[in-house]
């Protein structure tokens, strides 16, 4: 099966807990959450940029860790495409500011706190059972549309091949539709 095939079935079946994931072609919901004790971030202030968002189950677990340290060595490939790497958990913004840290990560971890699992739910990415999200990967383009999204089993970390993929679709997109 290929990378198309495993998105599309990630987009139309429900996945562990029952949750499905929004499909690209919606707009993706705008939110804001606590990227430190006293900041927050919201999703549209990036519009006329793509973003990925990377939902993923807590700070500190071996995959969670691995997951978001390669993403930080990646961080220079998908500021290439000017996208914006945004990871999201029900951790609060004390605990990823520690875990940041500690990781020395350099984008921003946000806090889908409190409300628990709010934007997660939003995104149909929420695990009620567990009360952490899945691990999700969404990329959305410059006018704020999932272009591409997927749900990676949450003991499997899904690596990065999947994001780069939609970012260079994007760039191509954006240079066909210049010409």
């Amino acid at each position: 099966m290929n990378t198309a095939q495993i998105t599309i079935l990630s987009r139309t079946q429900p996945h562990g807990n029952g949750s499905t994931a929004l499909a690209p072609g919606t707009p993706a919901p705008d939110f804001a959450l606590r990227s430190t004790p006293d900041q927050a971030v919201k999703l549209s202030e990036f519009r006329g940029r793509p973003v990925v968002l990377a939902f993923f189950p807590a700070d500190w677990s071996p995959v969670c860790g691995d997951q978001m340290g390669l993403y930080n060595e990646m961080l220079s490939e998908f500021q290439q495409f000017d996208a914006e790497l945004l990871g999201i958990s029900v951790d609060g913004p004390w605990c990823h500011a520690a875990f940041s840290r500690d990781r020395k990560l350099h984008f921003p971890l946000l806090a889908d706190f409190e409300p628990k699992g709010e934007v997660a739910r939003l995104y149909g990415v929420y695990r009620p059972s567990d009360g952490t999200s899945e691990r999700a990967l969404f990329v959305i383009d410059a006018e704020g549309v999932i272009h591409w999204s997927y749900v990676s089993p949450v003991g499997v970390n899904p690596g990065a091949a999947g994001i780069l993929s939609a970012l260079e679709e994007l760039q191509n997109k954006g240079e066909s539709s210049e010409t």
